[in-house]
């Protein structure tokens, strides 16, 4: 599925194309892809809210499949390997950010499904420093794990209170379903706020020991109790509720790649007291590694819808709409 184009999804610009296979570099592996998850991120390139970089470009960046083929100078997989390729597909290594640890501040990184190819196709390439090895699990549940579980795993990381303490989740979609979940296996008190009461639902499911539909017409007040909160819509509007929440001392970690404008924030009441915001910017390779061996060991489970892959423009638009609970799948095989 091909974007020559950005616009709105509801005009359905992604379009259905036969294309050659890739073929694979010397340090590169190519996967038949199984299933692809699709990121809210997928409907900001799709939309144009992130500038387009290439003349077209097949979305998706939570692939899950089996190695086909690898290159010449590929050792660590071989064919026919459980493998995932995620949204960090390259980084330079070279400059400050990549010899300090912070390889997703890279000045020169490039994004699967943004700076090459995707996984809204049968194929896709990964290179080979960046794939991931995944357990022998259902693709559908795995795919959400490599973007939502990533991204949302930085978020907690930079975010995270004092030990037991009160984590909030603001936009309750794919990224927040794994990530409360981990929090509430890992002893932390978690809060889920939406105005959907089917997310809350399942935020209950979770391990949520709070929900607040925030659409509620008469909302009861309540003092701050949130030592911590995550920020997963992107929509600016949503930082200042988040900010009434948080204790004084506690960090609010926002993870979108694209936000509408924060509204003007009034600092003696909701930002004094040593209470933070925090931008997250993609992920490491470290934190991709960290998170599915939790993953793993904590038996995380993606909700999952799958839709054929020519109905991704159709998927898109229930993402947008907010029809999707938990996360949708793509299966491309």
């Amino acid at each position: 599925m091909v974007l020559h184009s950005v616009a709105r999804v509801e005009q359905e610009p992604l379009r259905e194309e036969s294309l050659a296979i890739p073929e694979p570099s010397p340090s590169e592996v190519l996967v038949r892809v199984d299933h692809c998850g699709v990121c809210r991120t997928d409907l900001h390139i799709v939309e144009g809210e992130l500038p387009p970089v290439r003349a077209s470009v097949v979305p998706g960046h939570e692939i899950v499949g089996r190695v086909a083929r690898v290159g010449a100078s590929v050792r660590r997989f071989h064919e026919g390997e459980w493998v995932g390729i995620p949204w960090l597909h390259w980084t330079c290594g070279r400059c400050e950010f990549c010899t300090t640890g912070r390889e997703n501040l890279c000045l020169e990184k490039q994004f699967t499904g943004y700076s090459v190819d995707g996984g809204y196709a049968e194929y896709a390439v990964g290179n080979e420093d960046y794939i991931l090895p995944l357990p022998a699990r259902p693709a559908t549940e795995l795919a959400p794990l490599l973007c939502a579980g990533i991204i949302g795993y930085r978020a907690l990381k930079l975010a995270l209170p004092r030990p037991g303490g009160r984590i909030g989740f603001f936009g309750f979609g794919g990224s927040a379903h794994l990530t409360l979940q981990l929090a509430s296996k890992l002893g932390y008190a978690t809060v889920a706020y939406s105005r959907n009461p089917d997310h809350l639902r399942l935020a209950r499911e979770l391990g949520a020991v709070e929900t607040v539909l925030t659409s509620d017409p008469s909302p009861v007040a309540r003092p701050p109790s949130l030592d911590a909160a995550i920020d997963f819509a992107p929509v600016g509007e949503t930082v200042l509720p988040a900010l009434r929440e948080l204790k004084k001392g506690g960090t609010l970690a926002i993870p979108a790649i694209h936000m509408s404008p924060i509204p003007a924030i009034d600092y003696d009441h909701l930002l004094f007291g040593e209470r933070k915001i925090l931008s997250v910017e993609a992920n490491t390779r470290a934190d991709a590694q960290e998170f599915l061996a939790l993953a793993i060991e904590h038996g995380l489970r993606s909700t999952t819808v799958s839709r054929p892959l020519r109905e991704a423009n159709g998927a898109l638009r229930d993402l947008k709409a907010g029809r999707v609970t938990g996360a949708v799948v793509l299966d491309c095989a």
